[in-house]
């Protein structure tokens, strides 16, 4: 592919210092990542694991459905007989108090995303991102007192945990500014961003396995519990910067400090009218909104499809709903890993990866999610074109999802 006029095609590291004596097993930075991952698998798993427990904890006769019986697909035997646990408690909220239930954990999401970046440049990265997951994990182990105490109380504690796990991207990518040599960038954040896809994948099925055979409290308590045991591993382990790792070697850190020298910059005061006037940013804001549009909008809602609309029962639901983020999660590691070896070898410029990651990532995901509309109640083609659309849409951690670390890095 031939360049674009004005494109700098110049590699940001030279090849022969990829090539150095800085391995990247047990390197601090992957370290850093794989420590990374687990945090996130846990907050999506303290993020979805409601949508699953809320299938459990109506009364029956309060479903999403119950006003849409036209629309849903017979209901077909189960292959599973064995006997679940039925203690749970049952509470009698309409369709339109669970969908406040459901929603309330994103007016909080919202709220502490551009504070996240800002804290995140004063406090540092590691305390922003441990604090974030730690509170969330606290509200989640409160969530099914909240529950018995009212809807109100709920969805404050929903919203909440929203306002903990909004900070946790910004401190990501705050600590990745830091840590990550220019050509690493790719792998390094699709291995740290992958476990949001595995935490949904773990999540989905084994809360529901917990609901059939426990009770759907413990959805929240087990993955509660597991969350603030995280908090103690990373704040033991990981530093905001190379310079205040402990353990770090004398080699790695020279490594990421001279790739990044030419990158940083010392300009202390945010620039905003550069921003604002900025079309590459505003071009990342709007495929951010849309693809976080359909991804969230998935992810809340797909397995009360899967349950009133597809009838399939707890313990399919949750399987079956986790195999789209299975499949998305393989398409990011392996998405990171093309990114940067394109790049590395200069086939293609970061300029041209980043957009054509992306328009994958979003018309792949866009023709399926579409198509799965109009097939009716065909089992196999729904869960495979609702599967394919999440798989696809993985490609964009590797395009617009980092982007900004390419024009700001900073």
């Amino acid at each position: 592919m031939e360049p674009e006029e004005g494109e700098d095609r110049t590699p940001l590291l030279k090849e022969p210092r990829l090539d150095g004596a800085v391995p990247a097993c047990c390197s601090a930075r992957y370290n850093l990542a794989l420590l990374a991952f687990f945090g996130f698998f846990l907050l999506y798993a303290l993020r979805v694991n409601l949508s699953v427990a809320l299938v459990d904890m109506v009364e029956p006769n309060t479903s999403l459905a119950k006003n849409t019986t036209s629309n849903v697909c017979p209901e077909h035997s189960s292959t599973i007989n064995t006997p679940r646990n039925t203690t749970g408690k049952k509470y009698s909220w309409d369709a339109d108090t669970q969908g406040w239930i459901l929603g309330s954990f994103f007016y909080g999401y919202i709220v502490t995303q551009i504070p996240g970046g800002y804290l995140a440049s004063k406090i540092g990265g590691k305390l922003l991102l441990g604090f974030g997951v730690f509170g969330t994990s606290a509200f989640t182990l409160l969530t099914p007192l909240a529950a018995d105490l009212g809807v109100g109380y709920l969805i404050a504690v929903r919203a909440l945990e929203g306002l903990g796990e909004g900070v946790t991207f910004p401190a990501m990518h705050s600590m990745w500014s830091s840590w990550a040599p220019p050509l690493e960038r790719s792998k390094l954040l699709s291995i740290s961003y992958a476990g949001a896809q595995l935490g949904t994948v773990v999540s989905l099925p084994l809360s529901g396995l917990i609901c059939y055979y426990m009770n759907w409290v413990y959805v929240f308590y087990i993955f509660g519990a597991l969350g603030v045991l995280w908090f103690f591993f990373w704040m033991w382990l990981v530093s905001d910067t190379p310079d205040t790792h402990k353990s770090i070697s004398h080699a790695e850190r020279e490594y990421i400090l001279s790739s990044l020298k030419d990158q940083l910059s010392t300009q202390k005061s945010v620039p905003w009218r550069p921003m604002l006037e900025s079309l590459p940013l505003w071009a990342i804001v709007v495929a951010h909104f849309s693809y976080n549009w359909t991804f969230y909008t998935l992810l809340t809602l797909l397995p009360t499809y899967m349950k009133e609309i597809l009838r399939f029962d707890a313990q399919e639901n949750g399987f079956l709903s986790a195999l789209p983020y299975f499949g998305c999660w393989l398409c990011i590691i392996l998405s990171g890993q093309i990114a940067d070896y394109l790049r590395e070898k200069q086939k293609f410029s970061t300029v041209c990866v980043r957009k054509c990651f992306t328009l994958i990532g979003m018309i792949g995901p866009a023709v399926f999610l579409v198509a799965a509309g109009f097939i009716g109640c065909n089992y196999a083609l729904a869960v495979a074109f609702v599967t394919i659309s999440t798989t696809l849409g993985g490609f964009c951690t590797s395009g617009y999802s980092i982007n900004h670390l390419d024009i700001a890095p900073s």
